[in-house]
Formats: structure tokens, sequence, C-alpha cells
């Protein structure tokens, strides 16, 4: 007579279990996602958005606190949770699209690098400063396919991801003497109220949105699977916790395989 064993899956082990995080950018988005996650994985977590209302909303969702400045927000979540273990730099803009360059307005694109990339900056030095002395921590920071490949985005925004990996590299370069693991993530287009920003406010509807999708799923390499905000925050998860514990200065691909296949010679197309 035989036997059959039966193994019943049970919950996940917590992943971020202690830990205490700051997320930028989190109130709406792969922001709100992440927070998510990292609120089921353990996480205790602080919020800064320019979205008053909707970073209360999800703040008061998790019994939270929002704070906007980046260096008071860090002392903010060190007041209250005694450390700092794991900052996301979530927060950005696409800036407004642009075909020409001669029609590129320069303001346009101080704004979109002092949001993308000295927001980004700011958080790194700030989360250092409290990481250095514990000497460990993990910073990750929201990149893009446009930090790898041309003709994705606007210059400003494609100038600004590419910015943004090059500081990844060069601050995991100097904080890897202290225990500190720096970390990129980049998204293939998701279908969020960033992908709509360029559109005036009363043309962000949901056709507009399912236009989006449906652009992005055409010329996208991996067929038959939506990328989603959710595994965004898979991949920052990953990063941002001890699994990926001896990995730093990477930039972390979420994009099915868009930036490494070009078929526009069509082998297998």
């Amino acid at each position: 007579m035989s036997t059959t064993s039966i193994l019943q899956a049970s919950s996940p082990t917590p992943r971020l279990s202690g830990k205490v995080a700051l997320v930028t950018g989190g109130a709406s988005g792969i922001g709100e996602s992440i927070v998510h996650l990292f609120h089921t994985h353990g996480a205790k977590i602080c919020i800064v958005d320019v979205q008053d209302n909707l970073g209360k909303q999800v703040c008061e969702s998790l019994d939270d606190e929002a704070n906007e400045d980046v260096s008071r927000a860090v002392d903010f979540t060190v007041d209250r949770f005694g450390t700092l273990d794991i900052i996301v730099n979530n927060a950005g803009i696409s800036g407004s699209p642009c075909a020409d360059i001669r029609n590129a307005e320069l303001s346009e694109f101080d704004k979109v690098f002092s949001i993308n990339v000295k927001g980004v900056f700011h958080g790194m030095k700030h989360a250092a400063r409290i990481m250095i002395p514990k000497k460990k921590g993990s910073i990750v920071s929201l990149c893009s396919v446009a930090s790898v490949i041309g003709g994705i985005g606007p210059h400003a925004y494609t100038g600004s991801k590419y910015a943004v990996l090059g500081l990844t590299k060069n601050v995991a370069a100097e904080l890897g003497k202290h225990g500190i693991r720096v970390n990129c993530v980049s998204p293939y287009g998701v279908a969020t109220a960033l992908s709509m920003a360029h559109l005036p406010e009363d043309e962000r509807t949901e056709d507009a949105l399912a236009g989006f999708r449906d652009f992005t799923g055409r010329v996208a390499n991996l067929e038959g699977v939506e990328l989603t905000t959710q595994d965004v925050a898979n991949a920052v998860l990953f990063l941002a916790s001890d699994d990926a514990r001896y990995i730093s200065g990477d930039n972390l691909m979420v994009d099915g395989g868009f930036t490494s296949a070009n078929h526009s010679l069509k082998v297998f197309r």
C-alpha cells in the first residue's frame, strides 16, 4: 500500500520583518504597490510624496504618517522608528513630450532633472548618513528601460534615467566599504498615472490607459504577459531584502527582454 504525502503551501515568510523603509513617491502607482508589498512583508514604512491627500490615504491604510521633504523625512523616520534600513527612490516625472530638440524648453529639462536626478541623489545622500554608521542598508532607485536604450522617451527623461543609473553605480562603489548595497530597477512601460502625465487632465481616461496597454503589449518582447506595478514592486522587494545580500551596483531589468531583443530584422517575428 502506497502512501501519498500532501504538502500544503504555507504563508511566505516576511522578507522585511523588523526593517524600516522610506519610500518616495509612495502615494500612487508603482510607489503605492511598493508600500503595500513592503507592509505585507513586515516593514515599518514612511512615505514621501507631493500628493498630500493620496499620501495620507495610503498612510492611513497602513497606520503610518507622511512627510514631504527627503532630508526631514529621513530624520522623521529615524525619530519614529529608531533607524533606517531601506530607502526606495521612486519619485519621478516623465516630462512633456517633444519630438524636436529645437523646440525643447530648458526649464522643462531642468524640472525633470531636478526631480528625477537631484531627488534620487538627495535620497542616497541622506540615507547614507544614517546607514554608514550602522555599516548596512539597502538603497533602491526606480530607473527605466530608458536608462540603457535611446528612443524611449523625451531627452530630459532619458538623460535623467541614464544619470540615475550612473549615480547607482558610483554610489555603490563608494558605499560598498560600509556594507551598504545600492541598486536600481528598470521597468518597461507600466500603465500608471505617470504614463499619462503628458496628456491634459481630462484626457487621462480609462480608454487612454487601455490604448497605452495595447501599444506596449504590441511592441513588447514578452507576449501574453502585461507588466504591472506589482511586478515592479516584487523586483524592488527582492533588492531591498536580504535575499539580494550580495547584489550591489545592479540595474535589474523588468522588461520581459525588451532591451535585449531587436525584432526589426524579423528573424523571429
